[in-house]
C-alpha cells in the first residue's frame, strides 16, 4: 500500500485507488496529483491500495479486497491483512474510492446510504446516477469508512482514466480541498434490491441497458440461449455478460431525483 499526502496537517479527506488490481484508472489520477502537487486548502491523503495485485495485473491476490473489510491483522490472506491496514489508515477520513466496470461506460457513484454528505457531494460530481447499495454493503470499504465510490468507466479504457482524473478533482473541489466551483446537475438515485444470478454456461448475453427500466415480461439476459424474463419491473445496474463469475448484475428501484438549485441570474 502506497500512502502520500498533499498539504500539511491531519487529513480528513482521502482518495483511494487500486482497490482492485485490474482497475488502474484511479492510480493514474493519483499519480497525476502527486506529479503536479497542486496547492490544497485542506490536507488530502492519497492511497494506492493493492499494489501487489496491480503489479500482477489481477483483480486480487487471494480474495476481493472490497469484500474483505474490516479485515484482520492476522488474516491468512493478503487482502484480509491489507483491509485492516487500510481501515486504520482511513480512520476519520471522508474517502473517495475509484473503480471501473465491464458493464457501463458512463461514470456513476455508489454509496452506502443516501446521507447528507452524499446528497451534498455527489451531485457536484460528473456522474450520471447515484446508486445506494446498503443491502449489499457487507465486506466493502464503505461498511467501515465514510466512502463515496465511483465507477469511472469501462475497465482498462483511456476514457476511464480520464474520467478518474476529472472525478477526483471535482470531488476535491466539492469538499473545499481544491479551489474553484463545481457544476451541480439533477441526479437520479437508485437502490439495489436484488442480485441477478446466472447459471453455469458457455455463453452469456444481456439484452438490456443499465439504468433503463425493464418491464415485467421483458427478456433481459440469457445463458446458453436460455432466456431470463423479468417477473416485475426493475432497473438493471452493473449488468454485463461476463463482468462477474456467477451473476449478471443487480436489480434496482428508482428512489428519487436530486434536483440542482436554479442558476443565479
Amino acid at each position: 500500500m502506497r500512502v502520500a499526502q498533499l498539504g500539511s496537517g491531519t487529513p480528513e479527506i482521502a482518495v483511494v485507488a487500486g482497490v482492485h488490481g485490474d482497475e488502474p484508472c484511479g492510480v493514474r489520477a493519483v499519480e497525476r496529483l502527486l506529479d503536479e502537487r497542486p496547492t490544497v486548502e485542506r490536507p488530502v491523503k492519497l492511497i494506492v491500495a493493492n499494489e501487489e495485485a496491480l503489479e500482477r495485473r489481477v483483480r486480487f491476490v487471494d480474495e476481493d479486497l472490497n469484500r474483505a473489510f474490516p479485515g484482520d491483522p492476522d488474516a491468512k490472506t493478503h487482502e484480509g491483512r491489507l483491509a485492516h491496514r487500510l481501515v486504520e489508515e482511513l480512520d476519520g477520513c471522508l474517502t473517495f474510492s475509484m473503480h471501473s466496470t465491464q458493464s457501463h461506460g458512463e461514470p456513476f457513484a455508489i454509496v452506502n446510504g443516501v446521507s447528507e454528505t452524499a446528497k451534498a457531494v455527489v451531485p457536484q460530481l460528473p456522474v450520471t446516477a447515484m446508486v445506494e447499495t446498503s443491502n449489499f454493503a457487507e465486506g466493502r470499504l464503505f461498511s467501515e469508512i465514510d466512502t463515496i465510490e465511483v465507477e469511472c468507466g469501462l475497465q482498462g479504457s483511456e476514457t476511464a482514466a480520464q474520467n478518474a482524473d476529472r472525478l477526483t478533482r471535482a470531488f476535491l473541489t466539492a469538499v473545499d480541498a481544491l479551489p474553484g466551483d463545481t457544476i451541480r446537475s439533477d441526479l437520479p438515485v437508485y437502490r439495489l434490491t436484488d442480485v441477478i444470478r446466472k447459471q453455469d454456461a458457455d455463453t452469456y448475453e444481456v439484452f438490456v441497458d443499465n439504468f433503463a427500466e425493464v418491464e415485467a415480461g421483458d427478456p433481459f439476459a440469457a445463458a446458453d440461449g436460455d432466456t431470463q424474463v423479468a417477473d416485475e419491473p426493475f432497473y438493471p445496474i452493473l449488468m454485463s455478460p461476463n463482468g462477474y463469475r456467477d451473476v449478471f448484475g443487480y436489480a434496482a428501484e428508482k428512489l428519487d431525483v436530486l434536483t440542482a438549485p436554479p442558476a443565479a441570474d
